[in-house]
């Protein structure tokens, strides 16, 4: 690697843990205005402190980051198709890497479609991204989307996406989380990040996932509706940032969370 994707790449993984806390904010790109994502800069600033990395489009980016944060940004850079179209796995490039470089970004991001339809435009939009991101110096996140279809989320299938991914370049893999979820990152020669997918049912759950990726083989997390969606997203996203970057166990995560919640209560009832 030269000096500038090694810089690039400190930005997001933490050079003192190995590890990485990826904030997904991009989702409105197909979905819209979702569920406390309606007012984006409410939502990010109070979550900023805490999350390594920030994933978003430039439209978003612009208009809801403070750009004196200091923020580290992964930048979605592909679309194309929305959550009411025929096929939301039908996404070309939407971004140039120009304008990548404009918004002095710590990486790129694009989802790919392995076994779609549009399987083929997909993995050529991701070595296209590879390219030119070698060129600049900017990683690349392949993200192994399954669109509408959750049941893929199996080990033999996401070892399949992820090292497709891994064998064309991609610096970094985004994928979900699964059963035998080591044999997804053990075959895969880049490192992994977990979705979190959609919200789960408890606090717990969210922790429990998180771990139990970290300890098979995951560098980290780049989750949203879990964070975003939670009643106490600042309490929810430091429990979270214990387990990937000192260790925690679910339950001494969680023990974190009903302590900063708490915190956050007596707060907001003194004011």
């Amino acid at each position: 690697m030269d000096w500038g994707m090694k810089n690039r790449m400190s930005r997001i993984i933490k050079p003192e843990t190995g590890k990485t806390v990826m904030l997904a904010l991009d989702h409105g790109y197909f979905l819209g205005p979702t569920h406390r994502l309606e007012e984006p800069r409410k939502t990010i600033e109070p979550l900023l402190p805490y999350a390594d990395t920030i994933m978003l489009t430039r439209g978003v980016l612009r208009s809801s980051v403070d750009p004196g944060s200091a923020t580290n940004v992964v930048l979605r850079v592909s679309g194309g198709a929305s959550i009411i179209g025929p096929d939301l796995t039908d996404e070309g490039l939407t971004t140039s890497f120009e304008e990548a470089i404009r918004l002095n970004v710590a990486g790129v991001g694009i989802s790919v479609f392995i076994g779609s339809e549009h399987e083929r435009q997909t993995l050529l939009n991701l070595s296209e991204l590879v390219n030119q991101g070698e060129r600049y110096g900017i990683p690349v996140l392949g993200i192994t989307a399954v669109g509408k279809e959750l049941e893929k989320r199996d080990a033999r299938y996401l070892s399949l996406c992820c090292r497709i991914c891994a064998e064309l370049g991609t610096h970094i893999v985004k994928t979900y989380y699964c059963d035998e979820f080591e044999k997804v990152t053990t075959t895969c020669p880049a490192p992994i990040v977990i979705a979190g997918g959609p919200k789960l049912e408890t606090e717990m759950d969210v922790l429990e996932m998180t771990h139990s990726a970290i300890q098979q083989g995951a560098i980290g997390v780049d989750m949203g509706r879990n964070i975003w969606q939670n009643d106490h997203p600042v309490a929810i996203i430091r429990a979270i940032r214990s387990i990937v970057h000192e260790g925690n166990n679910a339950k001494h995560a969680h023990d974190l969370f009903l302590s900063v919640k708490d915190e956050e209560t007596a707060k907001t009832a003194n004011a």
